[in-house]
């Protein structure tokens, strides 16, 4: 058996994460997860690999979505908040994602000169479009904003600890969460599922789970997440923080493609509520990827 212990939106991606105790998971995830996304002046989207002071932007969006506001996290205190009034009927502007062209409506000037002050370089804010119908690869594909893949990442406390006790092996200290940027963090629950066993207190057992209910929502298995650069950011600090976790996931987590993988991605088959608490309910299991 797992519990949800933690729902997690970015509204804006690559900037910080606004956690929730409930939530509703839609098509293309959980409500305004990755609807914003900073670009360039030319359309290409930025992300914490190459701006990690992304990370110390704290979005927040209106119950009805008409609002959204960027916090600064920076020490300084120079930045101050941005307000935001969210508009769908703006002309839209190609945008460039992973190489793929899609469209964004520009959310205005104020919040550009915000945003290129606070990174150093011209930048633009954009929303997706109510068109927007980008459909994520993987074993189930599905509809997604501007994540880099599949609408929902989940991942489970107990895959975390087994990568702590490896890095604290190594002399290296322990990670917090926020590092892997999950929507949904699962752990053990008090009983046992049809399996016959605590399933989330096996680590990477949701590599296996090919079809989820939680709450209201039914999620299937599209893909194993590949990491990047973006790990090795110090969510707290938004700078670079050396090799790890990378360097210990190439150890015991490199797929057969050769990328170092640490999570799983599932696209959303039935939308609904999801809460804390809720039970993590494996309809149908496979082997692990390799």
């Amino acid at each position: 058996m797992a519990d949800v212990v933690e729902l997690i939106c970015y509204p804006v991606k690559g900037c910080a994460g606004t956690p929730a105790g409930d939530a509703f998971l839609t098509p293309a995830g959980l409500t305004h997860d990755r609807s914003f996304m900073v670009i360039s002046e030319d359309g290409v989207y930025r992300t914490q690999r190459r701006h990690p002071r992304l990370a110390l932007i704290r979005p927040a969006v209106s119950a009805d979505g008409t609002r959204l506001t960027l916090d600064s996290a920076d020490a300084t205190g120079r930045y101050g908040t941005a307000h935001v009034d969210v508009t769908t009927s703006a002309p839209r502007r190609d945008v460039d994602l992973f190489g793929a062209a899609f469209q964004g409506i520009d959310q205005g000037d104020d919040a550009a000169t915000w945003l290129s002050d606070f990174l150093g370089a011209p930048s633009r804010l954009v929303r997706v479009p109510p068109e927007h119908d980008r459909i994520a690869d993987g074993l189930t594909p599905g509809p997604s904003g501007y994540a880099d893949s599949s609408a929902v990442h989940l991942l489970s406390r107990s895959a975390l600890a087994l990568l702590n006790q490896r890095m604290a092996e190594r002399g290296a200290p322990p990670l917090p969460m926020n590092r892997f940027r999950p929507n949904i963090v699962v752990d053990s629950g008090p009983g046992h599922d049809a399996d016959g066993g605590d399933w989330a207190a096996v680590p990477h057992a949701e590599d296996r789970a090919r079809r989820i209910s939680i709450g209201g929502a039914e999620l299937g298995f599209a893909k194993l997440a590949v990491r990047c650069a973006v790990t090795l950011v110090g969510q707290e600090a938004g700078t670079r923080q050396g090799p790890e976790p990378l360097r210990t996931l190439a150890g015991y987590r490199r797929a057969a493609s050769g990328g170092v993988v640490f999570g799983t991605k599932f696209s959303v088959l039935r939308p609904g509520k999801l809460s804390v608490g809720d039970e993590v309910v494996v309809r149908e299991w496979a082997d692990a990827e390799g």
